[in-house]
């Protein structure tokens, strides 16, 4: 039985000064931590890329509490080509909206709900009520399937998410009620990740992901990234499984001990981060 946590989702962004804008000036998140590295990850965590990258994890409030975003820079990568594997993140909260009239942020409307794009094109669906100040705003991920029935038979057969809600279209999957959870919509044709695709991560226990690796291999399923240790510069190291499901959708799996003390906040990391965004303009 695996016992999960959800943890963020994690963009490729090709503009840091204009992103960083939205999501602190009009989603109204915090910068909870901000790493610098010289080299690409032993885990492609900044995709194929070789080069100098960024990582900026922000959110409403730490990690271990809340699921947020990740938000990962290639130095020298302008523009990525979507595909159209991701669907939108939604988020409950009227203070959005708000914000984005204020500054004058383009909003349409879509299945009653605010729709915003974030630098990059990827969508937020906003909806119109108060920000709860007890638990998360972040109530779902919504990614594509071609099939869900193979969507449904892996991520809740093989990774023991539980089936929240189901259509003859959708279906919602998360490890617990007080959590952001995965959403996927049959789009009745291929996945296409193109270039800018994501990925989205949980912790679980250390001792399980021999477990999820075993269970894989014995599915036929994809791993990406077999048990390997990353280490971030001054801070705490992780061990990380990388996987694929049947649509090609990134999925890491994290140590939690690991992870809850690399994920401490750092909120000096808002100066730290608008100090790289000023020597690049």
């Amino acid at each position: 039985m695996v016992t999960g946590r959800a943890l963020h989702f994690v963009f490729k962004i090709p503009d840091r000064k204009l992103t960083a804008k939205f999501y602190r000036e009009i989603l109204g998140m915090k910068v909870l931590r901000h790493e610098e590295f010289s080299e690409g990850c032993d885990a492609a965590c900044n995709g194929p890329y070789a080069n100098r990258w960024s990582k900026t994890m922000i959110g409403y409030g730490p990690e271990d509490t809340h699921f947020v975003i990740e938000l990962t820079y290639n130095y020298g990568i302008k523009e990525y080509e979507a595909g159209n594997d991701f669907r939108g993140i939604t988020i409950r909260s009227k203070e959005v909206i708000e914000r984005a009239r204020a500054n004058e942020w383009p909003i349409k409307e879509e299945s009653g709900k605010f729709v915003l794009q974030a630098p990059g094109g990827y969508k937020y669906y906003v909806i119109d009520e108060q920000q709860p100040m007890d638990k998360d705003p972040v109530q779902k991920v919504t990614l594509s399937s071609s099939n869900l029935q193979k969507t449904i038979a892996y991520w809740k057969d093989i990774l023991d998410l539980k089936v929240f809600n189901q259509t003859d279209k959708s279906v919602l999957l998360g490890y617990s009620e007080n959590q952001a959870k995965v959403e996927f919509e049959d789009i009745g044709t291929e996945v296409n990740h193109a270039k800018a695709y994501g990925r989205i991560a949980f912790s679980v226990p250390k001792a399980e992901q021999p477990e999820i690796q075993k269970r894989i291999n014995e599915s036929g399923n994809k791993i990406l990234t077999d048990l390997i240790t990353l280490d971030t510069p001054g801070k705490a190291s992780v061990t990380v499984i990388i996987l694929a499901d049947p649509d090609g959708h990134e999925i890491c799996f994290v140590d939690d001990e690991g992870f809850r003390q690399l994920s401490v906040p750092d909120y000096p990391s808002e100066q730290i981060l608008d100090r790289y965004i000023k020597k690049e303009t």
